[in-house]
Parts: structure tokens; sequence; C-alpha cells
């Protein structure tokens, strides 16, 4: 069957491609991608027009690294890869994971390990794909998969290869590669003895409070003392570059050369210097900026004075004309600012934002690094005055498809905005300051001080965490020479410091709030009902300290200090009312108390223990002023099957869990007063409706006091 008839029959099929064929057809490149397109017969492929998350490496295929003999072979079914699409049938088998096709880097991936069998193939005399047979794919899989450091990504290895044969069969001109053997008599076999993993999302381990506590200090400390500063260095900086770039050799120029030079040199004090190639020299562009005098007329001043060796014997600053305004303890953190340190000021400041975004809003890295101009607007007042909350909108990438089942590199945006806080704002302020408008916030060209060269995207993964370390450095250095010892950060037990490592370090506060589980839910983009059931193998099951067992430890010390309050309220002479409390007293008398104690990895456990005691575990909820003694059977809030916490969002009257204390009945009054002020400045519907309100919650504490008794009473 010819190519053509066969593409026409099946479609399915690609056509052969010729030397001068696109790496990747017209129709998967997006109107916005401006990457260059490799040819077929190029010796390096680039998957750059594939590529629209702002976050990704870049991916390439490097030919050179695949043996001759097998190369053109190896070629072609790459090609189809990066071209084709798996075919439905074959997805069926494989799971509701599997996609028709996948992103550029897994594409990459792909290749290097096809490549590897490649060469082992070469090296035992095998010199085409159709020779592959089942004893080969065996003893390339005892070899290969032995080595490997545990089963999960040994069997992406698997299914890596498998793929060589699924694409294989989307060929004009199939290599005749056989199916590998655990494709059908399935992986477990060929797969090593089960270990634990390692690497990926799921175990990355949250940052040690005690590192985190002074990282985001000096981290907001940049953003909200430091900014203006730095960003008026960097302005005077480039005015002084600029200038001395396009100054003309002047009699002023010189006269202003001499002036500024001449008595530093007689008087041997320090000359404005800085650090080129390793060497010290004159600060050639501060001073031509400073003084007017062309680059020439400042180099032959040089060789007449001998400028270059004085300049390595006595160093000195170039400070900047601008005011200092940020503080540290109450005073200036800077005498004044120096044109050398401008940049890596400017790099320093970009790092602390990108801290600040990465862990004050839930994002992953790439959600972060995709952020625009504009993404979080100032929002309109409410209808009372009261200003309304900041919500980012911008894009997620993760597991986004399109209709057919496509990775979609662009990502989409997020149908539900993270709720931006008031650091975050101010960061995005000050990099919407770094950044030209509609430009990513953290573009990596813009973002590359002083040179401003041209890269694609935003600042990868690895440069930020490149930049992490030296942030952590500098503001050591800085807390040191402040004589601020308290805040130097420390090394982390778990290791470096690494973008993906902040999402994970949860803020207590948010979890331990009636409705935090929510909270977490939308703003991290996961739901505890998934988390609780113990089923998800993604986010929540991480080998160690997973997301199950830190909202669990959170929960736990949560119920136990509400069964604390609780003991204290009636200790205080408090009465309490509710069906639930009896039971309510009970286990608030049983409950130990946990105060300033540190929480070690094995609690988790014993905290997933403690929220599974159905009925006698208390969760406060102010919003609802109440305690709920959750009990399953009892609940009108209709939690899911085995839940072991109630929908604090959802909390129903006439509940048989709830609990109510005097102090609650007193908040619910002052709560009704607070109400009917607010009324008194609306229409009059809407103001009826909100004093209906008013009298429930009057209601509502007048039958605590009809009902309630002393713990005395009740037990």
């Amino acid at each position: 069957m010819s190519t053509a008839l066969a593409t026409a029959v099946d479609p399915y099929i690609l056509p052969l491609p010729v030397p001068g064929t696109p790496v990747v057809l017209p129709q998967w490149i997006s109107s916005s991608n401006s990457q260059l397109n490799s040819a077929y017969q190029d010796p390096v492929w680039s998957l750059g027009p594939l590529i629209d998350n702002p976050s990704s490496p870049a991916a390439r295929i490097f030919w050179k690294n695949c043996p001759v003999p097998l190369r053109e072979q190896m070629k072609l079914l790459a090609w189809t890869m990066i071209n084709g699409r798996l075919r439905p049938t074959l997805l069926q088998s494989r799971g509701p994971r599997a996609r028709p096709r996948t992103s550029p880097t897994d594409m990459a991936e792909k290749c290097r390990e096809w490549m590897r069998l490649a060469r082992w193939l070469h090296r035992h005399r095998v010199t085409s794909l159709a020779a592959c047979t089942d004893s080969e794919w065996r003893a390339y899989a005892h070899e290969r998969l032995n080595n490997s450091s545990n089963r999960h990504y040994a069997e992406k290895i698997c299914s890596n290869l498998t793929d060589m044969w699924a694409f294989d069969q989307l060929s004009a001109r199939p290599a005749g590669i056989s199916r590998p053997p655990w494709d059908t008599e399935g992986v477990d076999d060929f797969l090593p003895a089960e270990k634990a993993r390692t690497g990926g999302e799921n175990t990355t381990e949250p940052l040690d409070p005690q590192v985190l506590g002074p990282l985001l200090i000096w981290a907001i400390r940049f953003v909200d003392d430091f900014a203006d500063d730095i960003l008026a260095a960097w302005a005077e900086n480039r005015r002084l570059t600029a200038r001395a770039a396009t100054n003309k050799a002047t009699p002023e120029g010189m006269a202003e050369l001499r002036n500024l030079l001449l008595p530093r040199i007689r008087s041997e004090l320090p000359l404005p210097t800085r650090r080129t190639n390793g060497r010290m020299g004159p600060a050639r562009f501060y001073i031509g900026g400073v003084t007017g005098a062309s680059l020439n007329q400042i180099d032959r001043f040089g060789r007449q004075h001998g400028l270059s060796n004085l300049a390595e014997q006595r160093p000195g600053p170039c400070p900047l004309q601008i005011p200092v305004t940020g503080r540290v303890a109450g005073q200036p953190w800077r005498e004044y600012l120096d044109f050398n340190e401008a940049a890596n000021l400017m790099q320093q400041l970009g790092t602390a934002a990108a801290i600040v975004c990465l862990y004050l809003t839930g994002m992953r890295p790439q959600e972060v690094q995709g952020l625009r101009t504009g993404c979080c607007p100032d929002p309109e007042p409410t209808a009372d005055g009261t200003p309304g909350r900041h919500l980012i909108r911008s894009h997620h990438y993760k597991n986004v498809t399109d209709d057919d089942g496509n990775h979609i590199s662009a990502g989409e945006e997020r149908e539900v905005p993270w709720t931006a806080i008031t650091p975050v704002v101010h960061a995005i302020r000050v990099l919407e300051r770094m950044v030209p408008e509609g430009e990513l916030l953290f573009s990596a060209t813009h973002h590359d001080f002083p040179s401003h060269r041209a890269f694609n995207g935003a600042l990868k993964s690895e440069s930020l965490n490149c930049r992490i370390d030296s942030f952590t450095a500098w503001a050591n250095h800085e807390a040191q020479a402040q004589g601020l010892p308290d805040q130097v950060i420390p090394e982390d037990p778990h290791g470096r410091i690494s973008t993906s490592r902040f999402r994970r370090s949860l803020a207590w506060h948010v979890a331990r709030r009636p409705g935090g589980l929510v909270a977490l839910a939308i703003q991290y983009g996961h739901m505890r009902t998934v988390l609780d059931a113990r089923t998800s193998s993604g986010y929540g099951s991480r080998s160690r300290t997973g997301m199950h067992s830190v909202l669990d430890v959170e929960t736990a010390l949560a119920a136990a200090d509400t069964a604390a309050r609780l003991r204290d309220r009636v200790a205080a002479g408090e009465k309490i009312s509710g069906p639930a409390a009896r039971r309510a007293l009970a286990s608030a008398a049983t409950t130990p108390r946990f105060e300033g104690r540190i929480v070690p990895a094995t609690f988790a456990k014993k905290a997933a223990a403690f929220l599974a005691r159905d009925g006698v575990v208390l969760y406060d909820n102010p919003d609802a002023f109440l305690i709920c003694a959750f009990k399953q059977d009892n609940a009108l809030c209709e939690p899911d099957p085995g839940a072991t916490a109630p929908r604090q969002y959802a909390c129903q009257s006439g509940c048989g869990n709830t609990v109510r204390t005097d102090t609650y009945a007193r908040q619910m009054r002052e709560r009704a007063d607070a109400i009917d002020l607010k009324a008194a400045f609306f229409p009059q519907r809407l103001a009826e409706r909100l004093r209906r309100n008013a009298d429930n919650f009057r209601k509502m504490a007048d039958a605590h006091d009809a009902t309630a008794q002393t713990a005395e009473a009740l037990t």
C-alpha cells in the first residue's frame, strides 16, 4: 500500500517526511509561538514550537547520541511521536490518565530512553529495530530495570519503551519492532522490588518552620521596605550607564573627570572601582555617568595616571546620589546604595517577590512563573464601602488537555482565581515595576540584570532555585552585618530550599480555621473529600509526611484546642446547651491539651486515629457560633461516607451534633447589634432582610439561655 493511500485509509498513519520536512508540523504550533522550527535533516531537533508554557525548559533531541545504523529508524519513530496521536483503542487499555499526545518534555524523555536502548542494541550488534525480538527485550529489561532506583520509575521506563512499538504502528514505513513482552504479560514481573519512592512532587518535604520564618521575614522586608530604594538605584544605574555610553568628548567632561579623580589620586583615597573578569579596575560607566566624560577620555586619563594599578591597590565604592528610605530595626539599611550592587539587588528583589508569591498563594511553581502584569487588579469596593479582595487570574498547567485528550502546553485560565493577601499584592506590584506592561512577571529576559539577554519565557525552576540560594546567602550576610543573629536563615534539615517545597509548607492557620479546608481546596486546587478517602494517588499520597498527614495533624490539634477551650469555659462557670452537650463535656474531659509542644513525624498516625473516633471529636465553628461534636449519623451537613470531619461551611440548624456556650450566645447578640447598625444604611428591602437575620441570632441566643445548664447538672 502506498504512503498516500495508507494515510487516506487510516488517518492515524502519517506520511513519510523528507529531509526538509519541519520537525513540528504546522497544525501543532500555536499562533503565539515564535520559536524556531527544526528540519528533519538537522542533527538537533528543537521542540520549542510545541512549548507555550513559559516555565518549561527548552526540550531538544540530540541525534549524535543515537548510533548511526539505527538513527534513521529512530528519527522516523520520534517524528511520528511528535506529530502523531495514539489510537483510542490503545489508550482505552492504558487507563484514564493515558493521553494521545503528551508534553514536549515527556517526548524528549521518551527519545532519550529510546536512544539508550539503541546504544544497547548497537553494543550487542543489533543493527535494525526489527531485530529487537522478545529475547532482546527481556535481556535489556533485566539489565536496565534492575539498575532503576525505584519501581515507579521502572514502570515509566517500560511505558516509554512500549510507546516505541505503539508509534511504529502509526508510521507509513514501520520498522517492524516487536511488542514488548511486559505489554502482553503484565509489567509486574519485570519491575524491581518495591522500595520507598524518592523524588517527584508527592515526596517533596515541606520547609522547616525555623527556615521558613526568617526566609519570609527577609523576603517581605525586601518587598515592603527595600523595593523603592532598589528600584530607584537601578533606575539611576541605568541612567548613568546610558549617559556614559553616549557621552561626547568635551573639555567640560574632562574637567569634571579631573575634579573627581585627581584629588583622590593625590590624597591616596579609594577610587571608584568595579570588578571585571576577576580583576579590579576603574568603574568606567559610573565615572562617565557622573562626570559627563566620554569613555575614550576616561581610558586616556587612566593610562596617563596608571588608574588600573591604583584601582587594584585602592578599590572604593561608587555611591549613588539617591536617598535611602528603607529601615531595619529602625535604622537605615544602607548608608548609600552603590552603582555596582544595583543589578544584584534587583535580582534579590525579584527572588524575594518570588518567595512571597510561591509561599503565600499556594500556587505551583509553574503557575507563579506564568503570572503576567495586570493579573491582580485592584478590586472595586463592595456595596458597603469596604475594600474587596484581591484576586489573581492566571493560568494553570497541570493535566490541562483539549477535548481530544491532547496535552495543552499553554495551559488554561484557572476557573477559580487565587486569593491574594496583602504581602502577595505588594510583591506583584513590585514585579510590575520591574517588567514592561503585558510581560511575564518573571520574564527571563527582563530579570537578566543588567544584560537583558533574550530568553524564552519565564525564569526556569532551576534558575529560581539558584537565586533562592543566593538570596539566602545575601540575607544571612546582611543579618550578621545588621546585628540580627535571630534572623539568620539556617540550613534546612531536608536539603536545598527549592521552588517545589513552598507549596508543601502549608500555613497551619488556614487548615485550622472553620472553612479552612475549603479554603485549601479552593486555593490549592484539591478537595479534602478526596484526601479523606485516602484514594488519591496524586497530590495527597506522599510516602512520609503527605498532605493527608499534614491536614490530619492540623485538624487534630485544632480539635484538641477546642476541647481545651470548652473545659476552660465550663470551669469558669459558663453554661452549655445543645443536643450534644453531654457528649461534648465527656470528650473535653478526656482530650489531651497541646501547648507549645513540637509535633514529631510519628504524630501523624496518632492524629488520624484521634480524628476517627466518631462522636467524640470537637470542631469549633465560630462562624456558626457553636461547637460540633461530630457524629456521622447525626450530621445534617451531609458529610461523605467515611468522613471524619463536618462540612463546617454547610452547618445546619437543628443538627444533633451542636453545642453552644454562654460565650457564643453573647457573641451572637453582639453580631445581631452590629447587623442592625449596618441595616440603617441599606435600602429598605435589604435592611429588612438584615434585621431578620439579626433577630434569628437573638432567638438562638435566647434559646441557649433558656436551655443551658452547668457542667455539674449535665454530668
